[in-house]
């Protein structure tokens, strides 16, 4: 599956120990994040992460385009909650979800239970949706 995964500045620390407690899961899949999110995951984990641009210099958009493209099929995406943070460009991104139905965390519960299921086979109806996918490509190799 491809995996977007974005968090804002005070929360990649949370994100960096999620990604270490299911970096068993995760490795099973395609990552690809914003630029210092994906450097600070990488180097705790040594999982393998495409580096978008960074956050204010575009990432978001180009996940959010991604998911445009029926290119995410989940997304983790930590942010800031302070009411002086909030951004148009997340409400645009969380809105493409909405639209394209691709599964969204805004927090660790909700991640742990996406990142669960996903190991279950529980999100295996993404393959239908997205049969183009880096992962689901590989899979049919076999």
């Amino acid at each position: 599956m491809e995996i977007a995964i974005i968090a804002h500045d005070n929360k990649k620390e949370l994100m960096t120990q999620f990604c270490i407690a299911y970096c068993g899961i995760l490795s099973k899949h395609h990552l690809f994040a914003t630029a210092t999110t994906a450097k600070y995951i990488s180097e705790a984990t040594g999982l393998d992460i495409d580096r978008l641009m960074s956050g204010d210099a575009g990432g978001e958009e180009q996940v959010a385009s991604r998911v445009s493209y029926n290119e995410v099929d989940i997304l983790l995406f930590f942010r800031d909650t302070r009411p002086e943070s909030q951004d148009p460009i997340d409400n645009e991104l969380l809105r493409m979800c909405d639209m394209y139905n691709v599964p969204v965390a805004t927090n660790i519960a909700t991640a742990e239970v996406i990142v669960t299921a996903l190991d279950r086979g529980d999100l295996d109806w993404r393959e239908i949706v997205n049969p183009n996918s880096e992962y689901n490509r590989s899979r049919n190799k076999r």
